[in-house]
Protein backbone atom coordinates (compact mmCIF):
# COMPACT_ATOMS: atom_id res chain seq x y z
CA UNK A 1 0.00 0.00 0.00
CA UNK A 2 2.47 2.47 1.01
CA UNK A 3 4.46 1.47 -2.04
CA UNK A 4 1.82 2.10 -4.47
CA UNK A 5 0.94 5.22 -2.66
CA UNK A 6 4.52 6.57 -2.82
CA UNK A 7 4.48 5.12 -6.71
CA UNK A 8 1.20 7.48 -7.29
CA UNK A 9 3.00 10.61 -5.47
CA UNK A 10 6.06 10.41 -7.45
CA UNK A 11 3.86 10.16 -10.45
CA UNK A 12 2.02 13.29 -9.21
CA UNK A 13 5.73 15.14 -8.60
CA UNK A 14 6.26 14.34 -12.10
CA UNK A 15 3.58 15.27 -13.96
CA UNK A 16 3.73 18.77 -11.98
CA UNK A 17 7.47 19.10 -12.84
CA UNK A 18 5.89 18.82 -17.16
CA UNK A 19 3.07 20.88 -16.19
CA UNK A 20 5.74 23.53 -14.37
CA UNK A 21 8.07 22.98 -17.48
CA UNK A 22 5.56 24.17 -19.81
CA UNK A 23 3.96 26.65 -17.98
CA UNK A 24 8.29 28.16 -17.89
CA UNK A 25 8.30 27.32 -21.82
CA UNK A 26 4.35 28.93 -22.43
CA UNK A 27 5.82 32.44 -20.23
CA UNK A 28 8.89 32.71 -21.88
CA UNK A 29 7.51 32.44 -25.25
CA UNK A 30 4.90 34.79 -24.33
CA UNK A 31 7.21 37.10 -23.39
CA UNK A 32 9.32 36.46 -27.13
CA UNK A 33 6.14 37.39 -28.69
CA UNK A 34 5.19 40.16 -26.79
CA UNK A 35 8.60 41.56 -27.52
CA UNK A 36 8.10 40.79 -31.26
CA UNK A 37 4.94 43.07 -31.25
CA UNK A 38 6.25 45.94 -29.69
CA UNK A 39 6.35 48.22 -32.53
CA UNK A 40 2.77 48.50 -32.49
CA UNK A 41 2.12 48.69 -28.62
CA UNK A 42 4.37 51.85 -28.81
CA UNK A 43 1.74 53.23 -31.86
CA UNK A 44 -0.61 52.05 -29.72
CA UNK A 45 0.42 54.18 -26.59
CA UNK A 46 1.38 56.94 -28.59
CA UNK A 47 -2.22 57.31 -30.34
CA UNK A 48 -4.66 56.89 -27.61
CA UNK A 49 -3.70 59.98 -25.67
CA UNK A 50 -5.28 62.31 -28.40
CA UNK A 51 -9.29 60.62 -27.59
CA UNK A 52 -8.96 61.76 -24.17
CA UNK A 53 -7.96 65.40 -24.82
CA UNK A 54 -10.32 68.30 -24.24
CA UNK A 55 -12.00 66.32 -21.68
CA UNK A 56 -12.73 67.43 -18.00
CA UNK A 57 -9.90 65.76 -15.45
CA UNK A 58 -12.76 64.19 -13.75
CA UNK A 59 -13.25 62.46 -17.03
CA UNK A 60 -10.01 61.52 -18.11
CA UNK A 61 -9.67 58.45 -16.38
CA UNK A 62 -12.79 56.78 -16.86
CA UNK A 63 -12.45 57.38 -20.20
CA UNK A 64 -9.17 55.47 -20.22
CA UNK A 65 -11.27 52.78 -18.40
CA UNK A 66 -13.67 52.59 -20.97
CA UNK A 67 -11.19 52.41 -23.93
CA UNK A 68 -8.98 49.69 -22.36
CA UNK A 69 -12.20 47.21 -21.45
CA UNK A 70 -12.93 47.98 -24.70
CA UNK A 71 -9.27 46.97 -25.87
CA UNK A 72 -9.76 44.14 -23.89
CA UNK A 73 -13.11 42.94 -25.21
CA UNK A 74 -11.56 43.08 -28.85
CA UNK A 75 -7.99 40.96 -28.10
CA UNK A 76 -10.44 38.20 -25.96
CA UNK A 77 -13.51 38.03 -27.36
CA UNK A 78 -13.18 38.92 -31.07
CA UNK A 79 -9.85 38.45 -31.97
CA UNK A 80 -8.23 35.20 -29.72
CA UNK A 81 -11.04 32.75 -30.81
CA UNK A 82 -10.39 34.18 -34.60
CA UNK A 83 -6.81 33.93 -34.59
CA UNK A 84 -6.86 30.86 -33.20
CA UNK A 85 -9.45 29.46 -35.80
CA UNK A 86 -7.02 30.88 -38.31
CA UNK A 87 -4.14 29.07 -36.55
CA UNK A 88 -6.44 25.67 -37.11
CA UNK A 89 -8.17 26.02 -40.45
CA UNK A 90 -6.49 28.48 -42.53
CA UNK A 91 -2.76 29.00 -40.95
CA UNK A 92 -1.95 30.40 -44.93
CA UNK A 93 -4.34 33.84 -44.26
CA UNK A 94 -2.30 34.99 -40.86
CA UNK A 95 0.73 36.30 -43.55
CA UNK A 96 -1.85 38.20 -45.49
CA UNK A 97 -3.98 39.03 -43.07
CA UNK A 98 -0.78 40.94 -41.62
CA UNK A 99 0.50 42.45 -44.78
CA UNK A 100 -3.72 43.93 -44.96
CA UNK A 101 -3.04 45.47 -41.72
CA UNK A 102 0.43 47.33 -41.82
CA UNK A 103 -0.57 48.31 -45.52
CA UNK A 104 -3.54 49.94 -43.29
CA UNK A 105 -1.10 51.26 -41.14
CA UNK A 106 1.01 52.16 -43.40
CA UNK A 107 -1.71 54.37 -44.91
CA UNK A 108 -3.04 55.80 -41.68
CA UNK A 109 0.78 57.32 -41.30
CA UNK A 110 0.49 58.54 -44.50
CA UNK A 111 -2.39 60.28 -44.07
CA UNK A 112 -1.45 62.20 -41.10
CA UNK A 113 1.94 63.30 -42.60
CA UNK A 114 -0.23 64.45 -45.61
CA UNK A 115 -2.52 66.24 -43.57
CA UNK A 116 0.12 67.92 -41.69
CA UNK A 117 1.85 69.19 -44.43
CA UNK A 118 -1.24 70.13 -46.94
CA UNK A 119 -4.36 70.50 -44.33
CA UNK A 120 -7.39 69.57 -46.26
CA UNK A 121 -11.01 69.50 -45.93
CA UNK A 122 -12.16 66.27 -45.24
CA UNK A 123 -10.13 65.88 -42.07
CA UNK A 124 -11.23 69.47 -40.80
CA UNK A 125 -14.83 68.81 -41.12
CA UNK A 126 -14.40 65.43 -39.28
CA UNK A 127 -12.90 67.34 -36.55
CA UNK A 128 -15.38 69.95 -36.84
CA UNK A 129 -18.34 67.28 -36.81
CA UNK A 130 -17.08 65.76 -33.65
CA UNK A 131 -16.20 69.18 -31.78
CA UNK A 132 -19.53 70.44 -32.64
CA UNK A 133 -21.15 67.90 -30.34
CA UNK A 134 -23.15 70.21 -27.96
CA UNK A 135 -23.82 66.81 -25.87
CA UNK A 136 -20.74 66.10 -23.31
CA UNK A 137 -22.27 62.68 -23.20
CA UNK A 138 -22.33 62.20 -26.67
CA UNK A 139 -18.90 63.59 -27.82
CA UNK A 140 -17.41 60.96 -24.90
CA UNK A 141 -19.09 58.15 -26.41
CA UNK A 142 -18.14 59.35 -30.21
CA UNK A 143 -14.24 59.48 -28.90
CA UNK A 144 -14.56 56.01 -27.11
CA UNK A 145 -16.19 54.17 -29.91
CA UNK A 146 -13.39 55.75 -32.43
CA UNK A 147 -10.27 54.60 -29.89
CA UNK A 148 -12.11 51.45 -29.72
CA UNK A 149 -12.20 50.94 -33.80
CA UNK A 150 -8.54 52.21 -33.71
CA UNK A 151 -7.18 49.33 -31.18
CA UNK A 152 -9.20 46.74 -32.92
CA UNK A 153 -6.83 47.36 -35.37
CA UNK A 154 -3.56 47.63 -33.69
CA UNK A 155 -4.91 44.61 -31.39
CA UNK A 156 -5.25 42.70 -34.98
CA UNK A 157 -1.54 42.95 -35.62
CA UNK A 158 -0.62 42.40 -31.85
CA UNK A 159 -2.74 38.72 -31.70
CA UNK A 160 -1.39 38.13 -35.21
CA UNK A 161 2.35 39.03 -35.04
CA UNK A 162 1.97 37.17 -31.58
CA UNK A 163 0.27 33.90 -32.97
CA UNK A 164 3.00 34.09 -35.91
CA UNK A 165 4.93 33.73 -33.40
CA UNK A 166 4.32 31.06 -31.84
CA UNK A 167 3.52 28.70 -34.59
CA UNK A 168 5.13 25.22 -32.85
CA UNK A 169 2.87 25.96 -29.64
CA UNK A 170 0.54 23.84 -28.59
CA UNK A 171 -3.49 25.12 -28.67
CA UNK A 172 -3.65 25.20 -25.41
CA UNK A 173 -0.40 27.05 -25.22
CA UNK A 174 -1.77 29.61 -28.07
CA UNK A 175 -4.56 30.22 -25.90
CA UNK A 176 -2.45 31.04 -23.08
CA UNK A 177 0.24 32.82 -24.89
CA UNK A 178 -2.81 34.82 -26.67
CA UNK A 179 -4.42 35.61 -23.45
CA UNK A 180 -1.28 36.61 -21.70
CA UNK A 181 -0.02 39.11 -24.50
CA UNK A 182 -3.25 40.45 -24.67
CA UNK A 183 -4.19 41.00 -21.38
CA UNK A 184 -0.26 42.34 -20.71
CA UNK A 185 -0.39 44.91 -23.18
CA UNK A 186 -3.54 46.24 -22.96
CA UNK A 187 -2.61 46.53 -18.97
CA UNK A 188 0.86 48.22 -20.06
CA UNK A 189 -0.59 50.35 -22.49
CA UNK A 190 -3.25 51.58 -20.54
CA UNK A 191 -1.60 51.84 -17.38
CA UNK A 192 0.80 54.22 -19.47
CA UNK A 193 -1.67 55.92 -20.93
CA UNK A 194 -3.57 57.29 -17.52
CA UNK A 195 -0.44 57.84 -16.44
CA UNK A 196 0.29 60.37 -19.40
CA UNK A 197 -3.00 62.03 -19.31
CA UNK A 198 -2.86 62.44 -15.80
CA UNK A 199 0.81 63.81 -15.38
CA UNK A 200 -0.20 68.17 -15.55
CA UNK A 201 -2.87 66.85 -12.45
CA UNK A 202 -0.01 65.32 -10.82
CA UNK A 203 2.28 68.09 -11.86
CA UNK A 204 -0.06 70.42 -10.59
CA UNK A 205 -0.62 68.95 -7.46
CA UNK A 206 3.11 68.46 -6.59
CA UNK A 207 3.56 72.23 -7.85
CA UNK A 208 1.28 73.92 -5.34
CA UNK A 209 2.99 71.37 -2.47
CA UNK A 210 3.68 74.56 0.61
CA UNK A 211 6.48 72.53 2.11
CA UNK A 212 9.86 74.37 2.40
CA UNK A 213 11.99 71.19 3.24
CA UNK A 214 14.22 69.90 0.37
CA UNK A 215 11.85 67.33 -0.50
CA UNK A 216 9.04 69.73 -0.79
CA UNK A 217 11.13 71.82 -2.96
CA UNK A 218 12.22 69.04 -5.39
CA UNK A 219 8.58 68.21 -5.47
CA UNK A 220 7.56 71.76 -6.75
CA UNK A 221 10.48 71.58 -9.11
CA UNK A 222 8.86 68.48 -10.32
CA UNK A 223 5.75 69.18 -10.48
CA UNK A 224 6.35 72.62 -12.50
CA UNK A 225 8.52 70.12 -15.09
CA UNK A 226 5.35 68.37 -15.33
CA UNK A 227 2.55 70.97 -15.97
CA UNK A 228 4.97 72.70 -18.29
CA UNK A 229 6.27 69.23 -19.94
CA UNK A 230 3.13 67.38 -20.68
CA UNK A 231 1.78 69.51 -23.32
CA UNK A 232 4.88 68.79 -25.11
CA UNK A 233 5.01 65.02 -24.44
CA UNK A 234 1.46 64.81 -25.79
CA UNK A 235 2.75 67.09 -29.06
CA UNK A 236 5.97 64.40 -29.10
CA UNK A 237 3.60 61.36 -28.89
CA UNK A 238 1.25 62.57 -31.74
CA UNK A 239 4.62 62.69 -33.83
CA UNK A 240 5.78 59.31 -32.06
CA UNK A 241 2.23 57.31 -32.89
CA UNK A 242 2.63 58.79 -36.46
CA UNK A 243 6.14 57.80 -37.32
CA UNK A 244 5.39 54.05 -35.03
CA UNK A 245 2.58 53.49 -37.64
CA UNK A 246 4.32 53.76 -40.74
CA UNK A 247 7.74 52.13 -39.34
CA UNK A 248 6.01 48.93 -38.14
CA UNK A 249 2.96 49.24 -41.21
CA UNK A 250 6.52 49.10 -43.49
CA UNK A 251 8.14 46.25 -41.58
CA UNK A 252 5.38 43.82 -41.93
CA UNK A 253 5.24 44.43 -45.42
CA UNK A 254 8.59 43.81 -45.50
CA UNK A 255 9.02 41.05 -43.67
CA UNK A 256 6.40 39.25 -45.54
CA UNK A 257 8.08 40.16 -49.07
CA UNK A 258 10.98 38.41 -47.65
CA UNK A 259 8.78 35.26 -45.98
CA UNK A 260 7.44 34.83 -49.37
CA UNK A 261 10.50 35.44 -51.34
CA UNK A 262 9.42 38.36 -53.62
CA UNK A 263 12.36 40.60 -54.14
CA UNK A 264 15.21 38.53 -53.60
CA UNK A 265 17.73 40.81 -54.90
CA UNK A 266 16.22 44.06 -52.68
CA UNK A 267 15.73 41.91 -48.97
CA UNK A 268 19.12 40.38 -49.48
CA UNK A 269 20.74 43.89 -50.38
CA UNK A 270 19.27 45.51 -47.40
CA UNK A 271 20.79 42.73 -45.13
CA UNK A 272 24.10 43.18 -46.60
CA UNK A 273 23.48 46.93 -45.98
CA UNK A 274 22.25 46.12 -42.21
CA UNK A 275 25.56 44.05 -41.89
CA UNK A 276 27.66 46.85 -43.38
CA UNK A 277 26.10 49.01 -40.85
CA UNK A 278 26.78 46.67 -37.77
CA UNK A 279 30.79 46.03 -38.93
CA UNK A 280 31.23 49.85 -39.07
CA UNK A 281 29.76 50.41 -35.80
CA UNK A 282 30.98 47.62 -33.83
CA UNK A 283 30.19 49.03 -30.55
CA UNK A 284 26.71 49.49 -31.12
CA UNK A 285 26.48 46.47 -33.88
CA UNK A 286 22.82 45.95 -33.15
CA UNK A 287 21.26 49.27 -32.78
CA UNK A 288 22.94 50.08 -35.83
CA UNK A 289 21.69 47.14 -37.84
CA UNK A 290 18.65 47.70 -36.39
CA UNK A 291 18.16 51.00 -37.67
CA UNK A 292 19.03 50.39 -41.14
CA UNK A 293 16.34 47.56 -41.32
CA UNK A 294 14.11 50.31 -39.46
CA UNK A 295 14.66 52.97 -41.59
CA UNK A 296 14.09 51.06 -44.44
CA UNK A 297 10.63 49.92 -43.15
CA UNK A 298 10.07 53.46 -42.67
CA UNK A 299 10.63 54.77 -46.37
CA UNK A 300 8.52 51.63 -47.49
CA UNK A 301 5.53 52.38 -45.00
CA UNK A 302 5.62 56.14 -46.17
CA UNK A 303 5.56 55.31 -50.08
CA UNK A 304 2.78 52.80 -49.70
CA UNK A 305 1.07 55.04 -47.37
CA UNK A 306 1.41 57.33 -50.05
CA UNK A 307 0.30 55.46 -53.06
CA UNK A 308 -2.89 54.20 -50.79
CA UNK A 309 -3.90 58.02 -50.35
CA UNK A 310 -5.80 58.17 -53.51
CA UNK A 311 -6.99 54.69 -53.46
CA UNK A 312 -8.58 54.81 -50.01
CA UNK A 313 -10.15 58.29 -50.96
CA UNK A 314 -11.23 57.17 -54.84
CA UNK A 315 -11.53 54.05 -54.73
CA UNK A 316 -12.61 52.45 -51.12
CA UNK A 317 -14.41 55.06 -49.57
CA UNK A 318 -16.88 55.70 -52.46
CA UNK A 319 -17.49 52.05 -52.43
CA UNK A 320 -17.82 51.41 -48.83
CA UNK A 321 -20.12 54.47 -48.97
CA UNK A 322 -22.55 52.73 -52.12
CA UNK A 323 -22.20 49.36 -49.83
CA UNK A 324 -23.88 50.92 -46.65
CA UNK A 325 -26.26 53.15 -48.69
CA UNK A 326 -27.39 49.63 -50.37
CA UNK A 327 -27.80 47.98 -46.71
CA UNK A 328 -29.44 51.05 -45.03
Amino acid sequence: MSVGLLGLLDDIAGIAKVAAASLDDIAGQAARAGAKAAGVVIDDAAVTPRYVTGFSPARELPIVWRIARGSLFNKLVILLPAALALSAFAPWAITPILMLGGAYLAFEGAEKVHAALVPHHAHAQAEAAVSGLSDPVTLENEKVAGAIRTDLILSAEIMAITLAAVPDASFFGQVVILAVVGIGITAAVYGVVALIVKADDIGLALATRRSPSLGGRLARALGTGLVRGTPKLLSALSIIGTAAMIWVGGGIILHAVEGYGWLPAATSAIHHAAEAAAQALPAIAGLAGWAVTAAVSGVMGLVLGAVLIPVAHYAVAPGWKAVRSAFA
